[in-house]
């Protein structure tokens, strides 16, 4: 019964699957590749991706390719590794494992990364692509898969894909370089095509995860549903927390969530929520990172980010901001929120000596309303203003929403 039903499973979600939209990485994975990590937050399309592929490639009878999620309960009682070799006794070439982190290993002695080592190294023509959420980064498992994987980060849908998403407006990824150089023609393209504030609006909102266009209604507390199931399951299952702990990172990521953007003061945070130990609180502050709930903003790069204070600390996207504090949201938190969101995927994102945000130890940033003047960034090589509530800009003035476009 075993592999019936697992290719069974395989056929229904396939027709299931959406296959016009793409997300933008589809295009970017080497889904030959023989081992291929795709990571990200809970809800951002991991599942829809592989799927799409083997939607794509293959015929709905082919045999050939097989996907399942690793917490299925047909693995309560059969392990990845079993499945896998049957799977290619039986003619198996391709296979998608998704929300691997979550497997339960048969035995003490290993866990899923292990299993993962040993289907690579015994199937040398096997093709295995396998996602997590980004949780996943925290697990050191016992098998070495850094030298075999080839990984990807599948982020939030960016305003671009948004406008794709509801075919509104079909536009190429911007690169951040040409961006900066020909603002002002490629706003006045885009504009001519749509009317893009509105649009901009609802995206904060409402676009950064694909799903929320099947109940927008209920959005904003399914959110608040993925960030308890990560507060209570997945930071727990892979840091070895107690329960009493998991109330003090939800009032950690509670007092983060009320502020505009949070400055971290180690000593009065620890007396509010509880935890004096300083570096148990930065643990706490990289595993929301990890799980993609804030971003932590620094200086410099240098030393082991673990231990080091962030300067700043955001939450991940606009749509927890109005998810978890609909009545209190500050205009310029989910200004410096969005821009954050969308550079931070391809570029490295520091905190300047001026202004808000350094983009690849090069250029600068800061960002406000459309009344917003450049003295804090005044003759700063490199500086740029980014305004929001406009169309267009000018000179070193660019729109706040034409950033959505950098990926």
């Amino acid at each position: 019964m075993g592999l019936e039903l697992l290719y069974e499973i395989h056929a229904r979600l396939l027709r299931h699957t959406p296959n016009g939209f793409k997300r933008s990485l589809y295009h970017r994975i080497n889904w030959e590749g023989r081992l291929t990590e795709i990571t990200g937050a809970r809800g951002v399309g991991k599942t829809t991706l592989m799927l799409q592929y083997i939607k794509s490639h293959y015929k709905p009878d082919d045999t050939s390719v097989l996907y399942f999620s690793a917490d299925d309960p047909y693995f309560y009682t059969n392990s990845i590794i079993d499945t896998v070799d049957m799977f290619v006794k039986y003619g198996g070439r391709h296979v998608f494992i998704d929300e691997v982190h979550k497997y339960l290993p048969k035995f003490e002695s290993t866990d899923w990364s292990g299993e993962m080592k040993a289907i690579y190294d015994r199937y040398p023509q096997l093709k295995v692509i396998y996602s997590g959420s980004s949780i996943i980064q925290l697990k050191k498992g016992a098998g070495d898969l850094s030298r075999r994987a080839n990984p990807y980060f599948l982020p939030g849908m960016s305003f671009r894909e948004y406008l794709k998403f509801n075919k509104i407006l079909d536009y190429e990824p911007v690169d951040l370089e040409t961006l900066l150089k020909n603002h002002a023609n490629i706003a006045k393209e885009i504009t001519s095509r749509t009317v893009i504030l509105p649009h901009f609006r609802e995206y904060l909102k409402f676009g950064f995860f694909p799903f929320y266009n099947l109940d927008k209604e209920s959005y904003p507390e399914i959110l608040k549903n993925i960030i308890n199931v990560v507060l209570e399951t997945d930071i727990p299952s892979v840091a070895n927390l107690p329960y009493v702990n998991v109330g003090k990172i939800k009032k950690l990521l509670a007092a983060l969530t009320t502020s505009a953007p949070y400055t971290p003061n180690l000593s009065a945070l620890g007396n509010k929520i509880g935890i004096h130990d300083q570096r148990t609180l930065l643990r706490y502050f990289n595993f929301l990172e990890k799980a993609m709930l804030i971003r932590n903003l620094r200086r410099e790069s240098k030393g082991n980010a673990i231990l080091r204070k962030p300067d700043k600390v955001y939450i991940s996207n606009t749509n927890f901001i109005y998810a978890l504090e609909p009545g209190n949201v500050n205009k310029g938190t989910v200004r410096e929120v969005f821009f954050y969101s969308q550079a931070a995927y391809r570029h490295k994102v520091r905190l300047p000596e001026k202004g808000d945000f350094k983009l690849n130890d090069k250029y600068i940033f800061e960002i406000g309303g459309r009344n917003k003047d450049d003295k804090q960034i005044k003759n700063t090589k490199n500086s740029y203003l980014v305004i929001d509530d406009i169309e267009h800009g000018i000179f070193n003035r660019i729109p706040l929403w034409l950033f959505g476009f950098l990926y």
